[in-house]
């Protein structure tokens, strides 16, 4: 069914003498045709799945609800990747799912054997533009990564961080978190109803 969808917005592209919209019909080509390359590859894809642009997911990835995808999501590697609900990512978010055993491997620089280390994205997380994940990083609920930092470690609920390594510069609000999560206030929630 999505072929059709795609084909029939590149066959109305040919009619369209606006170039405005017909550069919006090919990118809503586009997206649909990562948003069902990411159901088909997903190990599971909750509710309000939203993707703008090209992404790469592994077979290893969950995908909670309310979740908003940008161009140039990149899951490199085969490690198991948690999404949880309500997230938004910025562009080029790279996330790398494994590593290369350097300490115990059988030649140099590395090893033959890859090493696999879950990374986790609680609920209600933002993460900023060209960001890079790597294998065991972890964050918490409610977190913001600032655009262009690595993780490599756990960062705790509600802290702001950046850098790198990213480290913890600022906390949100927790109380105003709290009651925004209580009233059930999230990003594209409006979308789901």
């Amino acid at each position: 069914m999505f072929f059709i969808y795609k084909y029939f917005l590149y066959f109305l592209c040919l009619f369209v003498p606006d170039k405005e919209l017909k550069g919006r019909l090919r990118n809503k080509a586009k997206n649909c045709e990562s948003y069902y390359k990411v159901r088909r590859m997903a190990k599971s894809v909750g509710k309000n799945l939203k993707i703008t642009g090209n992404v790469r997911i592994n077979r290893e990835t969950v995908i909670g609800n309310n979740v908003g995808f940008n161009d140039g999501l990149c899951i490199d590697g085969a490690g198991k990747v948690i999404f949880g609900n309500n997230i938004a990512i910025g562009r080029d978010l790279l996330i790398i799912a494994q590593s290369h055993d350097y300490d115990h491997g059988d030649k140099l620089p590395f090893g033959n054997k890859d090493i696999f280390k879950d990374i986790i994205i609680e609920d209600n997380v933002w993460i900023g533009s060209r960001v890079t994940l790597v294998p065991g990083a972890v964050i918490r609920e409610g977190a913001i990564i600032q655009a262009g930092s690595t993780v490599v470690n756990e960062i705790p609920k509600c802290a702001i961080a950046g850098g790198h390594p990213a480290k913890v510069f600022k906390y949100r609000d927790f109380e105003h978190y709290e009651k925004l999560k209580k009233e059930g206030k999230f990003i594209n929630s409006d979308l789901q109803k």
